[in-house]
């Protein structure tokens, strides 16, 4: 607070400087509590948005790396599902195959045995 002399000198101010009183002093340990308060919190608010980027940041690297897998994953099914569909027409080839050479030996074969028997017994009979 400033306050003037009028004690005849020259007129200069002065500073006057006034004790604290106690409630001025109750009113700065308060202010102290509420200011260590505030810098408490907002320490907690920066550890907290710290930890959620941390823990975003692990989030993101967790879904990139089994995003990677997955990709991994489809191509190797991919590869399979294309060696299925190989070897399931080499499958249905060889029954072609084996089809094919049961009839032949049907034909040529078991036919012709038939057809043998079946001459023998007109011989016998004539």
């Amino acid at each position: 607070m400033r306050a003037q002399r009028n004690d005849g000198e020259s007129g200069s101010d002065t500073v006057v400087q006034f004790a604290p009183t106690p409630e001025n002093a109750s009113s700065d340990r308060a202010a102290d509590q509420l200011d260590r308060a505030g810098q408490t919190i907002l320490q907690m608010l920066r550890n907290a948005a710290n930890l959620a980027e941390a823990n975003s940041q692990q989030a993101l690297e967790t879904a990139q790396q089994f995003s990677h897998q997955l990709r991994a994953a489809e191509a190797r099914i991919a590869e399979l599902e294309a060696e299925r569909q190989a070897y399931q027409q080499r499958a249905e080839r060889a029954e072609q195959w084996l089809h094919r050479i049961y009839t032949e030996i049907d034909d040529r074969f078991l036919k012709n045995d038939d057809r043998r028997s079946a001459a023998s017994l007109q011989r016998r009979r004539g």
